[in-house]
């Protein structure tokens, strides 16, 4: 689960902002003072930093200023959010070390949290992308613990698209080329998820999931629905039958996909 820490002196905004991020997954601290912020950066794993440039007696350039001062933990990814939104606003904030920079008044507080899962996510992408060119990733197999997820799955361009992105990720797949035989892997256990195509042979994407949410062993296992085209009542009948995530195989990256199951992931954390 990601920590983050929101820096903000409005209570109002801030107990708004406590409530977004939690309910959407994320470990939230809050400060509402510059000393309290430094303290906590001092004593706690942090992941993210939501810091306002406004601020009483220590102001966001401050506060920054000592986060990257050297004492402080490198890795932790701090995000401006603020009115002070101009350009010399924002590009003294990244000189003095922010990793992003989102103008406060153009967002609403939902709209805030998927901007700043955006930035995270781009952060990870990047980090990820270093590690392969550095040789330092490894496959799926050598993962201890690694998640597993059933694919269900005909298709060999996706399989090889989406499938191979989760093995770069670290998720240990094994894949079902039929319906009837990917309900019969599903329902033996020992998958942390399913990723299952509408259109299967001897099995359709809607009978799977009534099948798999029939077996009191894998019901609530985490679903994905992937499609390559499909009739907007099949899709309303399959989503109400409780999965996580629904998505048009061409409308989807693999990038986005991979991003989507960690997201499932942590939340099920």
């Amino acid at each position: 689960m990601t920590r983050i820490l929101l820096v903000e002196d409005d209570p109002m905004i801030l107990e708004i902002y406590q409530k977004k991020f939690t309910d959407s997954g994320f470990e939230v601290l809050t400060a509402d003072a510059g000393e309290k912020v430094l303290k906590i950066a001092k004593e706690e794993k942090l992941d993210v930093i939501l810091l306002d440039l406004i601020m009483p007696k220590m102001d966001g350039y401050e506060i920054l200023r000592n986060l990257r001062g050297g004492e402080y933990d490198t890795n932790i990814k701090i995000i401006i959010s603020s009115n002070l939104s101009q350009k010399e606003n924002k590009d003294k904030a990244l000189k003095l070390g922010a990793n992003g920079f989102i103008a406060k008044s153009d967002y609403r507080p939902s709209e805030l949290i998927a901007e700043v899962q955006r930035f995270l996510n781009q952060y990870k992408e990047q980090a990820r992308n270093e590690a392969r060119i550095n040789g330092s990733s490894q496959p799926a197999e050598k993962n201890e613990g690694a998640k597993k997820i059933l694919m269900i799955e005909d298709e060999e361009i996706f399989i090889e698209m989406f499938g191979e992105k989760l093995k770069q990720e670290g998720y240990e797949l094994t894949y079902a080329r039929n319906g009837a035989w990917g309900v019969k892997e599903a329902v033996k256990g020992g998958f942390d998820m399913f990723i299952i195509d509408m259109v299967m042979p001897a099995m359709t994407g809607d009978e799977m999931v009534a099948k798999i949410k029939l077996d009191e062993k894998v019901k609530n296992v985490p679903i994905i629905i992937l499609s390559a085209s499909v009739e907007e009542d099949i899709a309303q009948k399959v989503k109400q039958m409780g999965i996580d995530a629904f998505y048009l195989k061409t409308q989807v990256t693999p990038s986005e996909l991979a991003r989507k199951v960690e997201e499932i992931f942590s939340q099920k954390k």
